[in-house]
């Protein structure tokens, strides 16, 4: 049944799940609305119209009638149509790729895996899936209860700390879809929030290809900035191909192909990259990195316009 009425606002693409939600919604709302109407006119009748009319309500039958078979009739039938729905992630069907997020205190990390669940590159808050095809999340939490939600899909799911949660969806179109946390996790919870790029299968295969390569050698230009990142950063951050080889921050190797900075709060650009480094406290307090905030300005642009060449 084409939804109409309870058609969710959201933008395309969209999901499998959303058109299922919004048909099953369509259908509540005309069967309530049918139903209302039909309560009004009974109330009408038992109040302003005629005695014989008035009398004819209150026969057994039609008490018993309306009831009880009637409602028996229509939840059953409410019970058939919505079992009888096909599903759009069935359990039984191979998702074609597997992404492992993990909450943080205030970001996601992001893990795509291949078919044994071997790593096959990290990223962070940004989250790349191909059109037209099934997609797993392996969904953990290492701190608080985060949850995953993604409106434009229909999907929203708990992040238990030492348990795994699986989310499976299929977006049918490329676009750009928002995602947030969905369940209060602290100080930072407003500005924990991810973006989900989907691409034609061809542009997200030539993307992950992208991603798995090791970061760009530094040039003449920016050794200064990779040599202080070196000194002051790589026991958090992990840039492939360099010696930076932290884990407890975001994967950085692919930072400036990410279209925002700490978790959607920031436009990425070389200003931006700066002002965080240097103020990272300020614009999201508690967060666990620490404001460099007694570099100089020249080792500030130095070491934003390196992490700004890591495309």
């Amino acid at each position: 049944m084409a939804a109409f009425f309870l058609r969710p606002h959201a933008k395309q693409p969209g999901g499998d799940r959303v058109t299922q939600f919004a048909d099953i919604s369509s259908v509540l709302f005309l069967g309530a609305t049918v139903i209302f109407a039909a309560v009004v006119i009974l109330i009408a009748v038992a109040i302003f119209a005629p005695r014989p009319w008035r009398d004819r309500l209150a026969r057994p039958s039609l008490i018993l009638l309306a009831g009880i078979a009637f409602p028996v009739v229509c939840l059953t039938v409410l019970l058939i149509y919505v079992l009888a729905l096909p599903s759009s992630t069935a359990s039984d069907a191979k998702p074609t790729i597997r992404v492992e997020i993990t909450g943080e205190l205030w970001w996601w990390r992001v893990r795509y895996l291949d078919e044994s669940g071997a790593l096959l590159v990290e990223t962070a808050n940004e989250i790349s899936i191909p059109a037209g095809q099934l997609v797993e999340f392996v969904l953990k939490s290492d701190n608080v209860i985060h949850s995953f939600w993604i409106p434009e899909l229909g999907t929203k799911l708990d992040m238990v700390p030492g348990h795994v949660n699986r989310m499976r969806v299929r977006a049918p179109a490329a676009g750009v879809l928002s995602g947030q946390c969905a369940e209060y996790c602290g100080a930072q919870h407003t500005k924990m929030k991810f973006a989900v790029h989907v691409l034609t299968p061809a542009s997200f295969n030539a993307w992950l290809s992208a991603q798995r390569r090791p970061a760009r050698m530094a040039g003449p230009e920016l050794q200064q900035g990779a040599q202080r990142f070196q000194q002051a950063c790589s026991a958090c951050h992990t840039v492939r191909g360099t010696p930076a080889t932290g884990t407890s921050g975001p994967d950085l190797t692919h930072v400036a192909s990410r279209s925002t900075l700490a978790a959607g709060v920031l436009t990425n650009n070389v200003g931006a990259l700066a002002g965080w480094i240097a103020a990272s406290q300020d614009i999201k307090p508690g967060n666990r990195m620490p404001s460099f905030d007694q570099w100089s300005g020249e080792e500030l642009r130095a070491v934003a316009n390196y992490l700004d060449s890591l495309k």
